[in-house]
């Protein structure tokens, strides 16, 4: 029997094989929102030649297209944090914080 890989890897995996990043990383934020789920919500952070000369939303839309069946499938929300390689240095090397929930699920 074939051990079943996390959310979170598996979307590392595509994001690997498909843009060649020099720098991923993917974060399992899920503990930061409501609900039963545990692979729900991810930050990802690309830094991928790809990106070069490709507005944001076309970025967007590709890594939209890369995740669709896991979009599908129980994954609720992606903070999305995509770079050319020149942006990434332009940019020292950090992101923005994600921002809190605020979904109905959790309690007040």
């Amino acid at each position: 029997m074939q051990s079943q890989s996390s959310v979170q890897q598996i979307i590392q995996t595509k994001l690997e094989a498909a843009l060649n990043p020099s720098m991923i990383t993917v974060e399992n934020e899920s503990q930061l929102h409501g609900g039963p789920a545990t692979e729900s919500h991810f930050k990802l952070t690309v830094v991928a030649e790809q990106f070069e000369n490709l507005p944001r939303v076309k970025r967007h839309q590709h890594v939209y297209a890369l995740l669709s069946q896991e979009l599908d499938n129980g994954v609720h929300a992606l903070v999305l944090h995509l770079y050319s390689p020149l942006e990434w240095e332009q940019r020292q090397h950090s992101v923005p914080a994600s921002p809190d929930c605020r979904g109905g699920s959790k309690s007040d």
